[in-house]
């Protein structure tokens, strides 16, 4: 279980830094498959910032929980996680709902159940 654990961290935090990644590159086309456009420079820098420092340390602590099977780090994650998900939740009721809404929910409850599961198997260390 921990080694199965280990690998689903690994690929999710690995996969998180990557789009963090893509958003401090490449933040027109990364907006895009997200639904998010810049207006100007300040736009495009707090897609920069937010996006990438949001995308950076969710991986970053998956990956590294992966790493040292610790996981403290973990909580960290499952918040990031459970506001994003509680911000979709909450668009839904008050925007309504669109065609590709659920395929992210759906991404961020198997990233949350990971989490969350990892940081009680792991505990503060093995």
């Amino acid at each position: 279980m921990i080694l199965l654990l280990r690998a689903a961290l690994g690929v999710l935090g690995l996969l998180y830094l990557a789009i963090g990644t893509g958003f401090l590159f490449a933040p027109v086309q990364l907006g895009e498959t997200f639904g998010v456009a810049a207006a100007g420079a300040q736009g495009l820098a707090s897609m920069r910032a937010d996006f990438t420092g949001f995308f950076w340390v969710l991986g970053g602590s998956m990956a590294w929980s992966a790493w040292r099977t610790h996981g403290g780090a973990l909580w960290a994650a499952a918040a990031l996680i459970g506001i994003a998900l509680a911000g979709r939740a909450l668009s839904l009721l008050i925007d309504g709902n669109y065609p590709t809404a659920l395929l992210p929910m759906a991404v961020e409850v198997l990233s949350l159940v990971i989490v969350i599961v990892a940081a009680r198997h792991f505990g503060k260390g093995n």
